[in-house]
């Protein structure tokens, strides 16, 4: 699993993933497929999830 946030991108496991969610990072798999978005996050999901495929 990957915590990400911004340009940071961090290689967590199951016991450390509860603590990057309170940092404001979101959760994804090896795939960058978002797994757990952050509870501080301030862009509904479907927003973001339609900016990242515009970005790729």
């Amino acid at each position: 699993m990957k915590a990400v946030k911004g340009n940071k991108v961090y290689t967590v496991d199951e016991v450390s993933k509860k603590d990057y969610l309170a940092q404001g990072y979101d959760i994804t798999d090896d795939n960058f497929n978002v797994i757990e978005r952050s509870p501080s996050a301030t862009v509904p999901y479907r927003e973001y999830e339609k900016q990242l495929k515009r970005d790729r």
